[in-house]
């Protein structure tokens, strides 16, 4: 069977819509073209009218009567003045006309006087990478016409580009991540280095887009998140990244106010990315993230925290409430992680029971248990030197596996010198990433799993870096200045924020933690082994590490 021809308005459609499209546009034009001084008297009308209201509304209430006799006097002289109506009228459209009148500043037709060199020199330098032998009609050629592929772009008041669109031919490999890489590398260099550059593709297109941030602020101190339970705010990033903002204040001492795009971490039972690793330079900030971290995760939870680095960055949290234990040496993170571990599987087996009799989990396997690590690879040094010692990483097998079932939460916070000495485990389970400081591209890559979309700088303020969580976008971060509140060089404000943050202390920081009740100590075979990690003997009592109600492990039935 012969097929029907299409009929003439499908065939031709595009070029009919093509065509009145254009029509209607002119036709707008030129309405607009004669109706603008009706439209600039109203909107003069509009500004003089909003004048008054602000006049009449700052003019205090025992004034107001005079006002109003006055205009009514003014008034008055007008309409028995002869032509005084009509002066009147005229008198008004002319004020309006002036007050309605376009105010923006023309904006220049061309490039000001040494831009083009400028756009001329990055056009030379796009040559090489762009250009091909045998296209017949090159975009890019030596000498050629810069203005056919740069068709927008803007200026700072320095001189330097702050955005600019190229276009670039069809068969360059913008698929490539290398491709990509050096062409962003050039225009990083070419723009100007020590700023951050945004690069957006357009592949079907052809073009790229390539955007100056603005950097992100650094004066935000540690403060209450208005953030629902299960929620941590890592830090802040780009308002064009995220669709959610925050109110803060920030500023030295507080007074301004605003609202910041935030990187909002979500763990719990639902969470995807339960687990964290936070990869820095010394001096990046990792430490400011776990302790920004435990200030909130108090809210909600309990913290137990292991220093490596021995340095007493986490001696404010000690003794706190909710606060279970700060240890800095090998034989107390053993012991409060092997706790962790035994913890971890009650609470699995405490709500397999709950779900097999049809019961909602018992209230103390569902308050969150927070696990910080900093540099756990010291640790793990310390037990490869010392025969037969436990590694503390080994016991994150249990809370890294199960800790989303089990309401267990781990960070870990490492540097890039010591990353290669972390666990298998820790690696695998850990799918949210962050890293701070200043970082080459594969770095960032290798630790993220991704490239970001800006150019890394090498000078960044500390807490400064990118996050990115789980297989979602890689975010620009900048993490709330957290300081330890006992370091000498902490501002008094910002010594100020974390200290009126941190919980009351219900056990003195130079006295030991007194023993937890019977319900909630370690089962019998867990106490043996916290027992022979210590140095005790195994009838000797094993106090844990200050584990308030809920959030240790209940006594076994043998």
């Amino acid at each position: 069977m012969a097929r029907r021809p299409l009929p003439r308005i499908l065939s031709n459609g595009s070029a009919q819509l093509a065509r009145s499209r254009e029509l209607a546009r002119t036709a707008a034009d030129s309405a607009t073209d004669v109706l603008h001084p009706l439209i600039t008297i109203t909107r003069g009308l509009r500004r003089l009218a909003s004048a008054g209201r602000r006049r009449w509304v700052d003019t205090p209430k025992d004034r107001r009567g005079a006002l109003l006799f006055g205009v009514a006097a003014v008034l008055l002289a007008v309409a028995l003045a002869p032509y005084g109506p009509l002066l009147a009228v005229v008198a008004l459209m002319a004020a309006a006309a002036w007050h309605g009148r376009d105010r923006t500043p023309a904006v220049p037709a061309g490039p000001a006087p040494g831009q083009p060199q400028r756009l001329k020199s990055l056009y030379e330098a796009l040559v090489p990478y762009f250009a091909a032998s045998d296209d017949p009609e090159p975009l890019y050629a030596r000498g050629g016409d810069w203005g056919k592929v740069f068709s927008d772009y803007e200026f700072d008041g320095d001189g330097r580009l702050t955005h600019l669109l190229i276009s670039y031919p069809a068969y360059f490999t913008d698929a490539e991540p290398r491709s990509r890489a050096r062409i962003e590398h050039l225009l990083g260099a070419k723009c100007g280095r020590g700023r951050e550059y945004h690069f957006s593709w357009d592949e079907e297109a052809n073009q790229l887009t390539v955007r100056v941030l603005t950097p992100l602020p650094t004066d935000i101190a540690a403060q209450p998140f208005v953030t629902a339970p299960g929620e941590t705010v890592l830090g802040f990033t780009d308002p064009t990244r995220v669709q959610r903002t925050l109110p803060l204040t920030h500023g030295a001492h507080g007074e301004e106010r605003t609202d910041v795009p935030p990187v909002v971490w979500r763990t719990g039972v639902r969470s995807t990315e339960p687990h964290l690793l936070a990869v820095g330079q010394p001096g990046s900030g990792t430490s400011t993230l776990l302790r920004s971290i435990a200030l909130q995760a108090l809210h909600h939870g309990d913290v137990v925290i292991v220093d490596g680095g021995g340095t007493g960055e986490y001696a404010c949290l000690t003794g706190r409430d909710g606060v279970l234990a700060v240890e800095c040496a090998l034989s107390g993170a053993v012991t409060s992680l092997e706790w962790a571990a035994a913890e971890t599987e009650r609470r699995l087996a405490a709500a397999s029971k709950a779900h097999q009799a049809g019961d909602p989990p018992p209230e103390d396997t569902r308050r969150p248990l927070w696990l910080l690590l900093d540099r756990p690879s010291v640790f793990t040094h310390l037990a490869a030197a010392d025969d037969g010692g436990t590694d503390p990483q080994a016991l994150l097998v249990a809370p890294l596996r199960h800790g989303r079932a089990a309401n267990v939460t781990v960070v870990v916070a490492e540097q890039f010198d010591g990353l290669d000495a972390l666990a298998a485990p820790v690696r695998q389970h850990t799918r949210a990433r962050v890293v701070l400081g200043p970082a080459t591209a594969e770095q960032l890559e290798a630790v993220l799993g991704a490239p970001p979309h800006t150019t890394p700088v090498d000078q960044m303020p500390p807490g400064r870096g990118y996050a990115r969580l789980g297989t979602g976008p890689v975010h620009r971060l900048q993490v709330p200045a957290t300081p330890d509140p006992y370091d000498d060089a902490t501002s008094e404000a910002h010594r100020q924020a974390v200290l009126d943050l941190l919980p009351p202390r219900t056990t003195p920081a130079d006295e030991e933690p007194g023993p937890v009740p019977e319900a909630v100590r370690l089962d019998k075979a867990a106490t043996e082994k916290v027992a022979a990690a210590a140095g005790l003997a195994p009838e000797a009592e094993v106090s844990e590490p200050a584990a308030p109600e809920g959030a240790a492990v209940a006594e076994s039935s043998s």
